[in-house]
């Protein structure tokens, strides 16, 4: 599966993502061929910025009722929060924000089993939207992960939901340039900061909303500076949406840069501890599902494998390795040589399929979709 800019969209191409209106009403299924130059100037002017395509031998990947749920709620939540933050730059008053969290929370934070989260397809007049809905669905199911008070989890799905308001006075051909110049970049943050204040005057019985949103803005920037982050009474709520915020906006499609692939997220965040939380990093990691078995990985060796089965450690899965076609349990240090996945594979040409009763018979248990 590769993301393809709408621009280089061509005749031919399948959907590897269902695309939906603004209602939740299927218009494309995946696996469906986009027939003609017509077909594609009709999803051109759906606004998006590319979509996700299947290779041309790539079969189309399982996917359940639940993960269609999960990309219907996405779309129909996301116009739901440009109301709510319409209405709060209009009236400086809240009127959804509240419900809005209560449903994700019902949802994605408090649910036993690891979520599948797939990243919805964007557009320029939906881009803030759809960041802040994935990044408040990640806050929820880590903060339940993370076994914080559900006041902690409710203030952080609700700073999510907000937290790029003052982003939304920004210019769309400033917003999406891709560099800025330190003038540029000052107006972009004097703009954010505005929508700080003007979170305060909303939230006035709710004064940690602004202040978590605020605290996580000036930390990443202090990360991007290379200068000290600020810790001391950090709350919970505000590391969570840090992971999260990040999380989302890098695995996501870009205008300028392509989607970074979750473990290379994952990884760059244990890299810096000093501003990533390692247990808020382990909340997302036990939060989402990652290294499902038949993925295919790079190995830190630069060794290509297979994924056979998930371990505690979940950069040491057990695997299936491309060259010797041996099993390696990676978790088993003295057999792995201390190996982990590196980052999953962009293209799928090695493909394999696994014969599950094979596995099982050799004593590898492999959940089958």
């Amino acid at each position: 599966m590769q993301f393809i800019k709408v621009d280089s969209l061509k005749p031919g191409m399948r959907l590897a993502r269902p695309i939906f209106d603004k209602k939740g009403v299927l218009l494309y299924d995946r696996g469906k061929a986009i027939k003609d130059e017509q077909a594609i100037q009709n999803i051109q002017s759906f606004g998006l910025i590319g979509l996700f395509i299947l290779e041309a031998a790539e079969p189309v990947p399982p996917m359940t009722e639940k993960d269609r749920e999960f990309e219907r709620f996405q779309t129909v939540m996301s116009a739901q929060i440009k109301e709510e933050l319409d209405t709060i730059r209009r009236t400086k008053k809240s009127k959804l924000c509240d419900q809005i969290s209560a449903q994700i929370i019902s949802r994605y934070g408090n649910t036993p089993a690891k979520i599948n989260f797939f990243q919805s397809l964007r557009s320029k007049e939906d881009y803030i939207y759809k960041h802040s809905l994935n990044t408040a669905i990640l806050c929820a199911a880590m903060a339940h992960r993370m076994n914080l008070p559900l006041g902690m989890q409710r203030y952080a799905v609700m700073a999510a939901l907000v937290h790029d308001i003052g982003k939304l006075a920004v210019p769309p051909e400033l917003m999406y340039k891709s560099t800025h110049t330190p003038e540029e970049e000052e107006q972009i943050h004097s703009l954010e900061r505005q929508g700080y204040a003007l979170l305060n005057e909303t939230f006035i019985s709710d004064p940690q909303i602004a202040r978590i949103c605020k605290n996580a803005e000036r930390n990443l920037r202090l990360m991007e500076k290379k200068e000290p982050p600020i810790t001391e009474r950090m709350q919970a709520s505000t590391k969570v949406l840090m992971v999260a915020g990040v999380f989302d906006k890098c695995t996501a499609v870009r205008f300028t840069e392509s989607p970074m692939s979750e473990i290379s997220v994952i990884r760059k965040m244990m890299e810096k501890p000093a501003y990533y939380d390692p247990a808020v990093v382990r909340g997302l990691m036990n939060s989402i599902t990652l290294l499902t078995p038949g993925e295919s990985v790079e190995l830190t060796n630069g060794m290509k494998a297979l994924v056979i089965s998930q371990n505690e450690d979940l950069l040491r899965p057990t695997v299936l390795t491309f060259d010797s076609n041996r099993i390696v349990n990676l978790s088993n240090l003295a057999d792995s040589g201390g190996l982990e996945v590196k980052d999953i594979m962009k293209t799928m040409d090695n493909r394999h399929v696994m014969n599950h009763e094979m596995l099982g018979k050799m004593g590898i248990q492999v959940e089958e979709e």
